[in-house]
């Protein structure tokens, strides 16, 4: 089943910023070798300000920077969801 939405994340407090993570997923009723860890999900594209930051297609074209935490927070809330 495929999903879309889009994520807002905190950037600063003191400005009340976020920045707005949009993603598209395809995910299964179970886990599969194909899936991320093993997971559920099969595609995931994650895009921030116009920019492809997550890639996967049953192996990873662009993995998330573990340095980059709105990436990450992206990241997180997608596998949490939907693998």
């Amino acid at each position: 089943m495929w999903h879309e939405g889009t994520i807002g994340i905190p950037v600063t407090t003191k400005d009340k910023k976020t920045k707005i993570a949009h993603y598209w997923v395809k995910s299964y009723d179970e886990g599969s070798k194909f899936g991320i860890n093993g997971g559920r999900i099969s595609k995931l594209m994650i895009k921030i300000d116009g920019q492809t930051v997550v890639s996967y297609d049953s192996g990873w074209d662009i993995e998330p920077d573990e340095n980059d935490q709105t990436v990450m927070s992206a990241y997180s809330i997608c596998l949490q969801d939907y693998n």
